[in-house]
Order: C-alpha cells, then structure tokens, then sequence
C-alpha cells in the first residue's frame, strides 16, 4: 500500500486549548453549548434536505464547539461531544478542517482516554481511528498515532480497564498502525503485544470474561499480518498455524469464526508465498472444519449455529481448494469485488468502524480508495446521477422479484425441510 510523507503546506498548528468550564456551576452554560450544537446523532438523523441548507460554516461552527466541548468537566458533556465528532467524521470527508486542528483533536482524544471511564474510552478510540483515516497514510497521520500508542497500549495491557474499552484499544491501536506505519519495528511491537492476549485462549474451550478481548486481538492481529513482509508472514505461519486450530473448540461463537476465518486468511498469504504449500494435518483440521459447517448441536443457539455454519462452509472450501466466494460492493455508480480473504477482512474492519458511512468512504476517502486499489474519487455530475436513478416504479418491481427469490431461497434451505449434510 504506497504512502505518501509529503506534509501539508496548509496544514495548521495546534490550536489555542479552550478552558473547561470553570466549576460544576457553570452546567446552565454546559447545556445552553449542548442544545446550541444538537445532539451527537444530528448528523445522521436530520436528513439530507437539512445538511444541504446548513452551510459550510454553520458546520463548522458545530464541530468547533464539539471539540471545545471534549475539555469540559463533566463527563455526559464530553461524551456528547466524542459522538458528535465521530458522527461527522463516519459521514463525511473533513480533511481541510481537521488537518488545521489534528493536535488539538488528538490531544483531547488522548485526555479522554486517560481521564474518561469505560464508554467514553471507547467512543475517544473510535474517533482516533476515524481520524487517522481521513488523514490518510502520511506524515500527520503518523504524529497522531506516535501521541496515542503509548496510552493505547496501555489500556490494552491494563488487566483492571474495563473490558470493552480494552477492546476498542486493541481496534484503534492495530488499525491506527495499519494506517500509519512505514516502521516494521512499531507493526511487530503491535502484533507482538495483540498475540501476548490472544494466545491466552490456546488450548482453552472454556469461555472466560476475556473472550471478547482475545477475539477481538486475534481479529486485529491477522489485518496487521496482510501488510507484513513474506518473510515475517512465514515466521508467523510458523508460530502460529499448528496452534489456531485448537480456537475451533472454544464455547464462545464469534472465536470459533474469528478462528476459522483467520486460518482461511492463512492459508491464503501462505499459498501466495508458496504455490505448493501443504498444511501437515489437513485430514484433521478438514474433518473439525466440516464438523462446524454442519454443526447441529442443541444445545447451542439456534442463531449461532446457523451463522457459524454459513462462514465454515466458506473457510472449508478456502482450506482445502484455496477458493473464495466473491462478493460485489455497489457504491454510487462504481463496483468493488472483494474476492480473496485479505480484501474481506480489511473491508469487515473499515465497515465495522465507519457504519452506514462505508459507502460515502469509498467514494471520497483517498486513503481508503488507495487501500481497495479504486484509483482517484471518479467525479460524476448532477446530470449523470438523475439519469443513472431509476423510477419509483422501477424500483418496486425490483424488490419485488428479490422478495420472492429470497423467500423461495429461504425455504428450500430451511433447517428444518433440508438435511445440512446434503451441503457436501
């Protein structure tokens, strides 16, 4: 993934820090700034017709205040603020205006981080991540993730922080060195300090209070591993690949899928170094592997069985044929195909962190179009769009027809009328 280290000339520096409110006396001021600048969801509920009529400046304005707002005291306040501003930033591309404030945002991220409790530790590291993707790989990029890291990683190896906001740590600490880095010597601290939790778990079927947490690092772990040099992907290979199975067992569901799809992106980026790579133990791990693609145990929610199902049928078929199911992205009038295991995880990561604001993203964020290799925003006029929709009609007919297809598609693979093993 090519990075550019050009800095900004237009890039600003850090902004004057505003002064929190000077004592809890002041929370008729707090709320008369909160209502002035609505409620964190604004920029997602008041509509298009709304956002079109407020001006440039007026949003501005809004965002100012948010930031000003991450310094107060109390702690609804603050949180209020930490949403508004990762609202704004999942929806739109605000490169201009952050470039000029990126310090004074990453220094409010970082106190928020050392000083909030649980939720507002999450919320502070989502907005870092959204922060460091609109800045792209580069230069200021790079000073927001070297101011981070250390509070980062210490929440992470904090065995007293909450345990959620350690999750969202472990995410904003391997995606903010996924985006930033050019030093190998930062992406293998990272990696090191994801597999010193995730490894935890080898060996243990047991759910424990810290599933989440090596679920969530072993997920973040394997989007670092797709940018490692071959050398150090075989060396993990090594490490690791004889041991990952034994995750298949665990109790907890989403384990045993961030296991088997981690092991399908595996044994892809071994294939890639090796055409003639040859697993030790196929036999056995395709025979656990077909066990959870047609898993019918009672006492498992009906729900999970069904969803572990679907992805190991997918992980079998990409261990033992190295295929995967391509899937296509429909965005404005372009078309993405993620078509291999590496491009799913890295588009299950972006798309868990930027929510119903993928779609915009890949249209208009550079950096994420550099990453799916979609080259320069294609601009497309107001006429072409009006011509590219379709009637109201037109459209009714479609879903229609869908409608039907996915409920004749529905019934015929039901549980309940289908032997699973008719899959094989």
């Amino acid at each position: 993934m090519p990075k550019s280290k050009k800095r900004n000339s237009r890039a600003g520096g850090q902004q004057k820090n505003v002064q929190p409110f000077s004592d809890e006396d002041a929370s008729v001021e707090t709320m008369s700034h909160c209502s002035s600048f609505s409620d964190a969801a604004s920029f997602t509920d008041e509509g298009p017709e709304v956002e079109e009529e407020a001006t440039q400046e007026d949003f501005e304005y809004k965002l100012k205040g948010f930031i000003d707002l991450t310094l107060d005291k109390s702690a609804k306040t603050r949180q209020t603020a930490l949403d508004g501003l990762k609202n704004a930033l999942a929806t739109k591309i605000l490169y201009e205006f952050i470039l000029e404030r990126r310090m004074t945002l990453t220094d409010s991220i970082e106190r928020c981080l050392r000083k909030g409790k649980s939720e507002e530790q999450r919320t502070a590291a989502s907005l870092a991540c959204l922060l460091c993707s609109q800045l792209g790989a580069g230069i200021e990029s790079e000073e927001v993730f070297r101011t981070l890291q250390p509070v980062l990683k210490n929440i992470v190896c904090d065995g007293t922080a909450s345990g959620q906001a350690r999750q969202a740590c472990v995410t904003a600490y391997g995606l903010c060195c996924f985006i930033t880095t050019d030093d190998v010597t930062d992406l293998y601290t990272a990696m090191e300090c994801l597999e010193n939790l995730f490894t935890k778990s080898y060996q243990k079927e047991k759910v424990t209070a810290n599933t989440p947490l090596h679920t969530r690092s072993l997920l973040t772990w394997a989007l670092l591993l797709t940018i490692c040099p071959t050398a150090e992907v075989k060396k993990k290979l090594e490490m690791h690949l004889h041991k990952l199975p034994s995750l298949l067992s665990c109790d907890d569901v989403n384990m045993r899928i961030a296991a088997g799809e981690t092991l399908a992106l595996l044994f892809e980026l071994a294939r890639e170094g090796d055409a003639d790579f040859l697993y030790e133990d196929m036999e056995h791990l395709a025979q656990t592997l077909r066990a959870l693609a047609t898993d019918g145990t009672k006492h498992r929610a009906k729900i999970d069985r069904r969803k572990q199902r679907s992805v190991f049928r997918d992980v079998l078929r990409a261990v033992e044929e190295g295929g995967f199911p391509t899937e296509t992205i429909k965005f404005g009038p372009e078309r993405m195909y993620i078509d291999s295991w590496v491009k799913k995880h890295t588009y299950d990561t972006f798309k868990e962190l930027l929510g119903s604001g993928m779609q915009y993203h890949l249209q208009a964020n550079e950096f994420l179009r550099n990453v799916f290799e979609l080259g320069p925003p294609v601009m497309v006029d107001a006429g072409t769009l009006k011509t590219m929709k379709i009637s109201r009609f037109e459209k009714h007919l479609y879903n229609s027809a869908a409608f039907k297809a996915r409920t004749k598609a529905r019934s015929k693979f039901r549980d309940k009328r289908t032997d699973v093993g008719e899959f094989f």
